[in-house]
């Protein structure tokens, strides 16, 4: 059930999916996603000519929607990129990242270590022959961005249609906000376009002529009288704010089941379950499972490779593209009535893959943390799990 009709510009067509938005791309204005259960509003922005895209604020139960709005318009992922460490949500960052091979960008006062590059204001990321730059708005909380792209600006939950972002948690502060609202955000053009992070009532963006003028939260208001309305709001504490912001400061990576002492297997939505790298090296050599490594070519001749694993990729370079050959290599490669143990750098393709194998009829397993494990406090990998870190047998060429 879908309906089309014209966005408030009257240039861009929305669509009304059960499950989502997708706003098409035309002439610089980005594409515009929607997760329900959050109502989280995602971007995606494209170079027209070179295909190479960013994507902002993306949510973890909408990466397949997001990988099929890239192939769709034939786009090349080159950035993942968050306004904040979001509390009510969590972020697909990490996982876009290694599926689309991209980097990770994220402000650099919120804490967020993993992210490849750590945001100031006035930072500008380069995309094809595009630029967004980074204006550090805090408020929300303390390290909070908006990114302003050509004649639009992305406000994620400092600025909101008719409203804003709270301020009562994350070293948020009012004052704060009130400063980053009137003399950063307001200072740009009337007509720019404003793409906030969240809308409760199925509007999707509004300008700042109209925000200065009607947005009733802060229009008209000095910073005593915005002080004071913030204060009185009494809002609820965000449901998932205790296993989001954890999430988030990690891009989203979510191993904290204990990869590297868990001996066994976790059930799994999709498929068997998951297992940590000792786990599966017992099952592999006690000849239970097959193992298979499912990064790329490229991967296992620059980083190591595991003696004796089947190497089938689940995508290779160049782009990422998939593997139209691995469903066909899987069913050859699994005898019947053996587990198969799926890895990949840090344990996201391998999700997918063990999900495709399932749907194939294998009992498929996930190894936690991959070969690489995570990343850490200055966003390398190898010293936060992973198959190689805990000792397991493996090679480089």
């Amino acid at each position: 059930m879908e309906e089309t009709g014209y966005s408030d510009d009257g240039k861009s067509i929305i669509v009304h999916l059960s499950t989502h938005r997708i706003m098409t791309q035309s002439n610089h204005v980005p594409i515009q996603l929607f997760d329900p259960a959050s109502s989280t509003y995602t971007y995606i922005l494209a170079d027209e000519n070179t295909r190479e895209a960013l994507i902002i604020d993306p949510v973890d139960d909408q990466i397949e929607r997001d990988l099929d709005a890239l192939r769709q318009r034939g786009l090349k992922l080159a950035w993942t990129i968050e306004t904040h460490a979001h509390a009510d949500h969590i972020t697909g960052a990490g996982m876009l990242a290694e599926h689309a091979g991209a980097r990770t960008a994220a402000p650099a006062g919120c804490g967020i270590a993993t992210a490849a590059v750590q945001l100031h204001d006035g930072d500008v990321l380069n995309f094809g022959n595009e630029q967004l730059k980074a204006l550090h708005t805090p408020g929300h909380t303390s390290g909070s961005m908006s990114f302003v792209w050509r004649g639009h600006v992305f406000t994620g939950d400092t600025l909101l249609i008719g409203g804003c972002g709270r301020a009562d948690f994350q070293s948020g502060s009012a004052e704060d906000l009130y400063r980053s609202i009137t003399r950063v955000l307001f200072s740009l053009p009337d007509d720019t376009t404003v793409w906030p992070g969240h809308d409760y009532h199925g509007r999707t963006q509004s300008t700042i002529g109209k925000e200065k003028t009607d947005n009733a939260r802060i229009s008209g208001k000095t910073m005593e009288q915005f002080v004071a309305i913030m204060h009185a709001l009494d809002l609820p504490k965000p449901k998932r704010i205790d296993e989001a912001v954890p999430a988030n400061l990690s891009s989203g990576m979510r191993h904290d089941a204990g990869g590297g002492a868990l001996m066994d297997a976790r059930p799994a939505a999709g498929y068997a379950g998951d297992v940590s790298a000792q786990l599966a090296y017992l099952w592999w050599q006690s000849g239970d499972a097959v193992l298979v490594d499912v990064r790329t070519d490229a991967e296992r001749e620059w980083v190591g490779f595991v003696p004796g694993a089947i190497a089938l990729a689940w995508k290779q370079w160049p782009g990422m593209a998939m593997n139209n050959a691995f469903e066909q290599g899987l069913k050859d490669a699994v005898p019947a009535g053996k587990k198969v143990l799926l890895l990949c750098r840090s344990g996201v393709r391998s999700i997918a893959a063990a999900k495709r194998a399932t749907e194939l009829g294998l009992e498929a397993y996930n190894i936690l943390e991959g070969f690489e494990g995570d990343p850490d406090q200055d966003a390398h990998r190898g010293n936060r799990g992973g198959w190689r870190l805990h000792g397991l047998p493996w090679r480089q060429n």
